[in-house]
């Protein structure tokens, strides 16, 4: 009796990690996938609409132009009071930019660096994400931007500490190829 009920477990054991292996392996297909979409994807040029008033200042402000104060270099630019998002490459030439929904924790203006990314998990709000990019943490949540896998976008609770800033796919996809590991992130007002 022994016998046959150690070679149930050895198969069981067995058809668990043929499993494991199986999930793991489509988590890896999966994000090789996202990163080969984002390359072939081809960044859009910067978004243009006609100008706005600027509430603070009075003077007319295209809504989608780079701001000012938003540093030099290769870096991500992201304006907490327009709720929009800058790839900036070289020679502070935007290569995408979008809007976004933010999360209910925000950073104080500043810069920031990418500190991790994930290419799919499930966010705090209990939606699963991709193309996750962390670059700070705020009273201890962490904040970064990501897309739901769905395509949905949040209806923030203001009551509830989240810290991702949500994303369309495809400007997350252009997201995790541009903002690798130290990668700047400048949050201006």
């Amino acid at each position: 009796m022994a016998r046959g009920s150690g070679n149930s477990a050895g198969v069981f054991v067995t058809g668990l990690t043929v499993i494991a292996l199986a999930v793991i392996g489509f988590f890896a297909f999966q994000a090789s996938a996202a990163q080969d979409r984002a390359e072939k994807h081809t960044p859009s040029a910067p978004e243009s609409s006609p100008s706005s008033k600027d509430s603070s200042s009075g003077k007319a402000e295209d809504s989608k132009a780079l701001p000012a104060d938003s540093g030099r270099g290769t870096r991500v630019v992201y304006a907490l009071g327009r709720e929009r998002v800058w790839l900036v490459g070289k020679g502070n030439k935007v290569q995408r930019t979008y809007r976004v929904v933010p999360s209910t924790v925000s950073p104080s203006p500043g810069t920031y660096k990418v500190t991790s990314r994930s290419s799919q998990i499930t966010g705090s709000d209990g939606v699963p994400i991709e193309n996750v990019v962390r670059f700070a943490d705020v009273d201890g949540v962490t904040i970064g931007f990501s897309a739901a896998v769905d395509g949905s976008m949040p209806n923030q609770d203001p009551g509830r500490k989240t810290g991702g800033i949500r994303e369309k796919r495809a400007d997350g996809e252009a997201m995790w190829v541009f903002a690798t590991i130290g990668r700047p992130v400048v949050v201006v007002r």
